[in-house]
């Protein structure tokens, strides 16, 4: 099982939770990232070990204000990643939250879905 990963967020970085221990998995807040390839493999590289031996299920969270181009790699590597370990028999849900008043934010969701095949809820705050 691979170490925790918390990432505090910054002026243009998400707030990151990545633990297995406690099945918490996610990411909030602003992804615009400086150094967006470093952040990436950063994330990336942990997923990869965590697909060696994941949880039963994994529910993994995105609650997102804002994201850029670069970012939606990253978004989408991250599915990705989760779709393997869902093809491999594993369960897996995507929790795709956003805001009732930020119609792109629904949309990048919608969009994702029909990118990956993996179960997706869409979940409206406030």
């Amino acid at each position: 099982m691979p170490e925790k990963m918390a990432i505090l967020p910054g002026e243009n970085v998400p707030k990151v939770i990545l633990d297995a221990e406690t099945s918490r998995f996610e990411i909030s807040g602003v992804c615009n990232p400086q150094n967006i390839r470093e952040f990436s493999n950063t994330i990336l590289s942990w997923l990869d070990e965590y697909s060696k031996q994941p949880n039963g299920k994994t529910n993994f969270v995105f609650k997102l204000d804002y994201f850029n181009f670069p970012s939606s790699k990253l978004l989408l590597d991250i599915m990705s990643k989760l779709e393997n370990l869902n093809e491999m028999g594993n369960e897996v849900i995507v929790s795709w939250c956003y805001n009732k008043e930020d119609e792109d934010m629904k949309e990048a969701g919608d969009e994702y879905e029909g990118m990956v095949n993996l179960p997706f809820e869409k979940i409206c705050i406030n």
